[in-house]
C-alpha cells in the first residue's frame, strides 16, 4: 500500500508564505540551515527584516546616490551578471569604461591631444582610487630617490586633518607617514600655507580636498599650487599635488567652471572622483585620472592573458560588476553638460532653502559655505542645556537620519549636524525637515537638562567654591567626549550578538 502525505501535512501546496511553517520557526542566524526552504519564504523573511532599515532617501548623512531613472535601473539589472574584468568577453563594456575615463579627463581639463587617450581607470569608489593614486606617487618618488642614491624608506603625504578615513588607511596599509595640517575654529579645511611649510624631501605629494566631508568646503588648490611651485624652485624638489575630488569633482565643472583646481594647474598630477556621489550613480563606482602616462609608473600595471587576450590591469581587486560602469556612461550621455548643471544648480538652491530655514529659527550657526558641495553643516548657538547629538537622535523619530559629529584636531570641541543635499532631496523635503527640526527644538526646550548641562552647572558651582574654573573650550570638550562615548556605547550595545 502506497502512503502519501495529505495537503495539510506539507507546505508545498500552501500558497500563502505567512501560513507556512517557515515564518513560524526560527532560522539559525550564524549557521547555514540543514534544509532548504521555498524561494517565496526566503524572500519574505529577508524582506521583512530589511523593512527595519532606514529609508535611503531620508539618509541625509550620505553623499551616495539613492535614486536613478528606471531606464538606467533596467540597464544595470541587464548587466548584473557581467564581470567587469573579463575585457575580452565583454569588449563593449570595456569600451564604455574607456569612454567614461576620457569624458571625465576632458571635464577635468587634462592636457590631451586631439587623438590622445586619457590615462585612468574605474574603481569601486574613491577609496580604491586614492590607494592607486597614492601608490603611483610613492613608486615615482622611490624610483627618483633610488636613482639619486638617496634613502627612500620614509615617504610622507601632507594633508589636512579633515581628510576622509581612506587617506589614513592608505598611510597605514602602505607605510606612508601622514602629516596632517590641524584645523582651527572657523577654518575647517587645510591651510595651504601651513601645508607647504610641512613639505620636505620625503613628501610624495600634497593631497587637497575638493569638497570636505565635514562642511563641503573646497580647499584652495590654486594657492596650494602656486606656493608649492615656489618651494619646488627654491629646493629643487618636484613635489606634486593630488586632488581628492570625491564629492566636488562632478560639481565644480558645472557650478564653478572658472575655478582652477584641476589639470589646469601644472602640479596636479592625478584626481579621483566618486561616480556614486554627484556622478549620480548608485554605490560602487569611482574614477582616478592621471595627467599623463608619465605620472603612472609602468611597473604598477599588470598584464594578464588567461581570460583570452592580453589585458592591462591596475586595480586592488579583480572581479567586480559591470553595472555601475554602464550606469555612469548612461548618466554622462543622458544628462550631458546641461543636465548635470541643472541637477547641481537644483541641489545648491535647495541647500540655500534649508540654510535660510535654519537661520530663521535663530538657534543655529551655519558652519558650511555657500560655495562648495551642496550641504548644510550647522551647530547650536547655545548647547549648554541640550546639544547636537540629542537633536540627531530625536530627528530619527520623524524618519530623518542627520549625523552629529565633532570636528578633527584642533577643533574637536566643535560639534555639528550635517545635511547632504542630493538630487532626490526636493525643496518640499527641505521645508519639511526645517519644520521637524523646529518640533524637536520645542520638545527639547520642555525637557530637563541632560548630563551636558549638569557638567556646565557643576563647573559654575566649582567656580563659586574657589575651584579653578574650566575654560569654555575645556567644558565643551568634556561634553563632547561624554556624547561621543554615549553614542559609541549605544552602537556597541545595538550590535551585540545575542
Amino acid at each position: 500500500m502506497v502512503l502519501s502525505k495529505t495537503a495539510s501535512q506539507t507546505d508545498v501546496s500552501v500558497h500563502s508564505t505567512f501560513a507556512s511553517r517557515y515564518v513560524r520557526n526560527s532560522l539559525p542566524r550564524f549557521k547555514m540551515p540543514e534544509n532548504s526552504i521555498p524561494k517565496e519564504a526566503a524572500y519574505q523573511i529577508i524582506n521583512d527584516e530589511l523593512m527595519l532599515d532606514g529609508n535611503p532617501r531620508l539618509n541625509l548623512a550620505s553623499f551616495v546616490t539613492t535614486w536613478m531613472e528606471p531606464e538606467c535601473d533596467k540597464l544595470m539589472m541587464d548587466a548584473i551578471n557581467k564581470n567587469y574584468v573579463d575585457m575580452d568577453e565583454y569588449p563593449v563594456t570595456t569600451e564604455l569604461q574607456n569612454r567614461c575615463v576620457n569624458i571625465i579627463a576632458h571635464l577635468f581639463n587634462a592636457p590631451l591631444g586631439d587623438s590622445e587617450a586619457a590615462v585612468g581607470v574605474g574603481t569601486v569608489g574613491s577609496s580604491e582610487a586614492i590607494m592607486l593614486a597614492g601608490l603611483a606617487f610613492k613608486r615615482k618618488w622611490q624610483n627618483k630617490r633610488k636613482a639619486e642614491g638617496k634613502p627612500y624608506d620614509k615617504p610622507n603625504i601632507v594633508t589636512g586633518a579633515n581628510v576622509q578615513v581612506c587617506w589614513e588607511k592608505f598611510a597605514r596599509y602602505f607605510e606612508v607617514e601622514l602629516k596632517e595640517v590641524k584645523l582651527r575654529e572657523g577654518y575647517y579645511v587645510m591651510d595651504p600655507v601651513q601645508a607647504v611649510e610641512m613639505v620636505d624631501e620625503n613628501t610624495i605629494c600634497v593631497a587637497a580636498i575638493l569638497g570636505s566631508t565635514l562642511n563641503g568646503e573646497f580647499e584652495n588648490v590654486k594657492l596650494l599650487n602656486d606656493l608649492l611651485v615656489e618651494k619646488n624652485k627654491e629646493t629643487g624638489w618636484d613635489t606634486p599635488i593630488h586632488v581628492d575630488a570625491a564629492s566636488g569633482g562632478f560639481i565644480a565643472p558645472f557650478l564653478y567652471p572658472e575655478l582652477e583646481w584641476d589639470f589646469r594647474l601644472p602640479l596636479v598630477k592625478s584626481i579621483n572622483v566618486s561616480g556614486h556621489k554627484y556622478g549620480l550613480v548608485y554605490a560602487g563606482i569611482g574614477w582616478v585620472i592621471w595627467r599623463s602616462k608619465e605620472d603612472l609608473p609602468e611597473e604598477l600595471i599588470f598584464h594578464i592573458n588567461y581570460l583570452g587576450a592580453d589585458q592591462p590591469t591596475f586595480t586592488l581587486n579583480f572581479s567586480k560588476g559591470s553595472s555601475q560602469v554602464i550606469a555612469q556612461y548612461y548618466q554622462l550621455i543622458r544628462l550631458g553638460y546641461e543636465g548635470y548643471r541643472n541637477v547641481m544648480e537644483n541641489c545648491h538652491e535647495n541647500a540655500m532653502v534649508l540654510k535660510e530655514g535654519l537661520e530663521k529659527t535663530g538657534r543655529f550657526n551655519i558652519v558650511s559655505k555657500d560655495d562648495g558641495v551642496p550641504l548644510v553643516a550647522f551647530s547650536l548657538k547655545n548647547n549648554k542645556r541640550h546639544d547636537e547629538f540629542e537633536i540627531s537622535e530625536m530627528l530619527r523619530r520623524y524618519g530623518w537620519i542627520v549625523p552629529a559629529y565633532t570636528m578633527p584636531a584642533d577643533a574637536q570641541h566643535i560639534t555639528v549636524l550635517r545635511v547632504v543635499i542630493r538630487e532626490d532631496f526636493s525643496r518640499t523635503l527641505a521645508e519639511r525637515l526645517v519644520l521637524d527640526i523646529q518640533k524637536v527644538l520645542r520638545e527639547l526646550d520642555t525637557f530637563p537638562a541632560k548630563v551636558s548641562a549638569k557638567l556646565v552647572m557643576a563647573d559654575e558651582e566649582n567656580g563659586k567654591n574657589g575651584t579653578v574654573k574650566k575654560t569654555v573650550i575645556e567644558t565643551q570638550r568634556e561634553i563632547t567626549a561624554f556624547w561621543k562615548k554615549y553614542v559609541s556605547d549605544r552602537k556597541t550595545n545595538k550590535n551585540q550578538i545575542c
